[in-house]
């Protein structure tokens, strides 16, 4: 019992203590983690015995296997081993999946709020439930600590509990008509098949803060998970199946990723596209998606700045731009990509934020007190080489790591980089893995200037003690996330989403369900008569 009441304590508590919106693990967490810590193929034959290791997709209530019987091999990032194969499918399989989806809508749609309610609450229990077994799937095939992994399902469960309570609260309306024999109102329809795509590097809780307001709503979905991270989901469909909701509702398709995508762009079944990735395949999804007028949400890259200002709380700041930074390894979106720091508090602050970052323990996510894992793959680690090398040929200082770690595969040293300017690479793109650049900065209105010179708006930090700086400058940024003196800001109940070239819509909260709804205005007229 006790591990699992972490999950149900009122939040935010039950996500600070899951290391989500806090920055200490409660003793308790701990021993959680200390508990179901183990080796590889420990972890992976508990998960067979669990039932959660699925290695076939699902369309229409049915797992199965790639028509052709093709396979693509999931390894552990942090060991190089397959943990198992899964079906590459393609183009067959999307179009049944969405068929699947669409046959499954009529019914599925129709059911009231409460019905539907009821099937995602199960949802939400079944996960807390396997909680452990679901941390295992995420550390064995994406690498990160189980700290984080645990967090992630408690993070990822919150997503289908608040949906579960926001399928009851989809109001139309009433307007007042112009003319005394008419009557005029709205209603609120769901849109109809929805195809999520969804990444690697959080995969279970960005499936979750898609499918839950599509289920909510009354949609139905097909998803297309990483290809290097299909477990969790497949694990997430079959405990969907478990609370009761129906076959075909919800479909998991993995592979061929051109292939799937365009066979969801393409179809005039499917009404909606939700996507988290680059924005690179967001605008090709975009582009894609005008052939037939899906609606479309984006959550795309970012370029987060973390702006520390002189009158900053000196551990605050280093804390939070600590966990706003070397999150999952630097791997999310939101991640601080450029540290601008007041220059009459940048020597102070680079001290103490190099010494938190030497003692950041970095190994496999199974071994207890690790809190860094790897990079997702090969190609991860040389992009951060290669943006590392620019930095240093353009004058950076490396403070602290700036080389692959002694453990090798695709494990990086966590890096601090000092003297950071405009006119390198991670000025303005995103690096997604371990390292931190400084860069100093004069005045708040400087601060300002740089933070917004950057095509994406994702997310922002700010750390100072001056309430009229924080309102003056959360306003300035053009951000969709600002954190303020506090590095750790993503809950289901606040949108999620970007300004400029990091997206379009908002996920989460009461703001997300609206991204699955058609608005419906009706004119009942003729009144007068019989």
């Amino acid at each position: 019992m006790g591990c699992f009441a972490l999950a149900t304590q009122p939040r935010p508590m039950a996500m600070r203590r899951a290391g989500l919106l806090g920055r200490h693990y409660a003793s308790p967490f701990r021993l959680l983690c200390r508990q179901i810590s183990t080796e590889p193929q420990a972890a992976v034959d508990r998960l067979k015995e669990s039932g959660l290791l699925k290695t076939q997709g699902l369309i229409g209530g049915k797992w199965i296997d790639a028509y052709d019987g093709k396979t693509i091999q999931v390894q552990n990032p942090a060991t190089g081993d397959v943990i198992t194969s899964v079906p590459c499918m393609g183009r067959n399989e999307t179009t049944s999946a969405i068929s699947s989806a669409y046959n499954t809508f009529s019914s599925w749609s129709k059911l009231t709020a409460s019905e539907r309610s009821k099937c995602l609450r199960k949802w939400y229990d079944l996960i807390i439930s396997h909680k452990e077994e679901l941390a295992l799937l995420i550390t064995l095939e994406q690498g990160k600590p189980l700290k984080e992994s645990l967090g992630e399902v408690s993070y990822g469960a919150a997503f289908i509990e608040f949906f579960a309570e926001e399928a009851k609260r989809i109001y139309g309306d009433i307007i007042a008509p112009t003319i005394d024999d008419r009557r005029l109102f709205v209603l609120k329809q769901p849109v109809g098949v929805v195809g999520a795509i969804t990444p690697w590097n959080f995969p279970l809780a960005m499936i979750t803060r898609k499918v839950g307001p599509a289920l909510a709503c009354g949609c139905t979905v097909v998803v297309k998970p990483s290809e290097y991270t299909p477990l969790t989901a497949l694990a997430a469909a079959e405990l969907a199946l478990q609370a009761g909701i129906p076959p075909g509702a919800l479909n998991i398709v993995m592979g061929n990723a051109s292939d799937i995508g365009d066979t969801l762009l393409e179809s005039t079944q499917v009404r909606k596209i939700t996507f988290t990735g680059s924005t690179a395949v967001g605008k090709k999804l975009m582009a894609g998606s005008a052939s037939t007028v899906k609606k479309i949400s984006l959550e795309l890259g970012g370029n987060a700045p973390c702006i520390v200002f002189d009158d900053a709380d000196l551990d605050v700041a280093v804390k939070g731009s600590l966990a706003a930074k070397f999150r999952n390894s630097g791997q999310t979106c939101v991640c601080a990509n450029r540290i601008l720091v007041q220059e009459g508090i940048y020597e102070k602050f680079a001290n103490a934020f190099a010494k938190a970052v030497r003692g950041l323990q970095v190994g496999n996510g199974l071994i207890e007190g690790t809190v860094q894992g790897p990079l997702i793959n090969e190609a991860a680690l040389e992009k951060v080489e290669t943006i590392v090398r620019d930095a240093t040929a353009k004058g950076a200082d490396v403070v602290i790591g700036g080389k692959r770690h002694s453990l090798g595969m695709t494990f990086y040293e966590p890096t601090v980089l000092g003297n950071v300017s405009k006119d390198m690479l991670i000025f303005r793109q995103e690096v997604f893995g371990p390292v931190a650049p400084l860069m100093r900065f004069k005045t708040e209105e400087e601060a300002i200037q740089m933070a917004n010179d950057t095509n994406a708006g994702l997310a922002a930090y700010i750390f100072t003690m001056s309430m009229p700086r924080s309102w003056r400058v959360s306003e300035a940024l053009e951000y969709g996330l600002v954190g303020v003196n506090e590095g750790l800001i993503s809950t289901e109940v606040a949108p999620f989403g970007g300004f400029k070239q990091s997206g379009l819509g908002r996920e989460g909260s009461k703001y997300g369900m609206d991204e699955y709804l058609e608005i419906k205005y009706v004119c009942l007229g003729n009144l007068k008569g019989t």
